[in-house]
């Protein structure tokens, strides 16, 4: 299988699926990442250029991603950036992963990358139906990203329900935080959502709802039968 996560900002593909991510490329799937800002221009604390192509590809390495394909669209202005370049982009992606299963943002997340994102994602996971020559989608599905998808705070929209459980274990969760540490300026101290314990806490909480020694949980809003 071929998994495809598709994310605005270097750190999100972590944030929301990094023990999900270790586990797939342990069991010898093929896990691939596209990031929309690979520059992230905006951040604080950012570090330089050299040293952010050094951090995402440690983390990587961590996770056991075999590819990362980086646009240059950006930070934080996604809404001044056509539509169709984002879904071309995207279908690019898909193409040369041959991506089976896609992850990416919720629709109602806080961050406004992140809502465009999702929408390009959506209409790029359709591509399968406008070309033959590519293989058909067989799942796509939400992430959460710790401290910006629980302050969608927009009640107009849905806000991120999870109907996936993916059991992790601990290893996992525990490679996800070493992987969160590669990131320089990313980290916060606890009570942040993105320290430490919380994302462990996080794991724990998700696995307590489907009984499962710790998990992610997603959104799954497309499935063809596997």
């Amino acid at each position: 299988m071929s998994y495809l996560v598709v994310i605005a900002h270097p750190d999100d593909e972590v944030l929301g699926a990094g023990a999900t991510m270790y586990k797939l490329a342990q069991e010898g799937h093929s896990v691939n990442v596209c990031i929309l800002s690979g520059d992230v221009n905006a951040r604080n604390f950012r570090p330089s250029t050299d040293e952010l192509n050094e951090d995402v590809h440690n983390s990587m390495n961590i996770i056991g991603v075999d590819r990362v394909i980086t646009g240059n669209f950006p930070n934080i202005e996604f809404n001044k950036v056509p539509h169709l370049k984002l879904v071309q982009f995207i279908e690019k992606a898909i193409i040369e992963t041959n991506a089976d299963v896609i992850f990416t943002h919720h629709p109602a997340d806080l961050n406004n990358d992140h809502l465009h994102t999702s929408l390009a994602c959506q209409a790029a996971s359709r591509l399968f139906q406008r070309r033959s020559d590519v293989k058909p989608l067989k799942e796509l599905l939400f992430m959460e990203v710790p401290s910006s998808t629980e302050w969608g705070l927009n009640k107009t929209m849905n806000q991120f329900s999870p109907n996936t459980f993916i059991e992790v274990g601990e290893k996992s969760v525990d490679k996800k935080i070493e992987a969160l540490a590669q990131y320089r300026g990313v980290m916060r101290d606890y009570p942040h959502p993105r320290s430490n314990e919380a994302i462990k806490g996080l794991a724990a909480y998700r696995g307590g709802q489907a009984g499962m020694v710790y998990a992610e949980a997603f959104e799954s809003v497309f499935r063809r039968g596997f």
